[in-house]
């Protein structure tokens, strides 16, 4: 096999809300941090420890606004991307490197309850041309006084 790979799948907690950037044109891209844990039992202790990594999200257009709406601190999501290291230099002219996940697909695992607003089924969507796959609710119930006009494509 000749070819490489770079693909990351990740399920975990949202850190944050998505902060977006727009851009002259209409583009904008979304940031948000991604918390997975990982637990084990020490042998010599016995003692269950819980490491917890922290992952940069980037999400781009359309599913940074799908995101932005959707996404609160707290949320379970399943993300899965490619790694996208950047390069830049601080105030000091020190060369400086960060590390994130460029997100092509996700979808949302917390549930939303009534209480939140409405029940949102995720469900993936196709793909087309170089637009990223993503997962966006399928069907949202509420009562018609608290429905509100949207642009999602459902």
């Amino acid at each position: 096999m000749s070819g490489t790979l770079n693909k990351v799948m990740l399920i975990g907690h949202t850190g944050d809300e998505v902060k977006m950037h727009y851009f002259e044109g209409g583009n904008c891209i979304g940031r948000f941090p991604l918390a997975t844990n990982d637990s084990y039992v020490n042998k010599t202790t016995g003692e269950r420890v819980t490491s917890t990594e922290w992952h940069n999200i980037v999400v781009r257009n359309k599913a940074a606004e799908i995101c932005e709406k959707y996404l609160k601190k707290g949320d379970k999501v399943y993300i899965e991307g490619r790694l996208k290291t950047r390069k830049w230099q601080d105030e000091q002219g020190k060369d400086r490197y960060s590390t994130e996940i460029q997100c092509t697909d996700f979808t949302f695992l917390t549930p939303k309850t009534e209480g939140q607003h409405s029940e949102i089924v995720p469900e993936k969507q196709p793909t087309m041309g170089n637009t990223p796959s993503v997962s966006t609710p399928q069907s949202v119930t509420s009562s018609p006084t608290e429905m509100e006009e949207d642009d999602l494509p459902f």
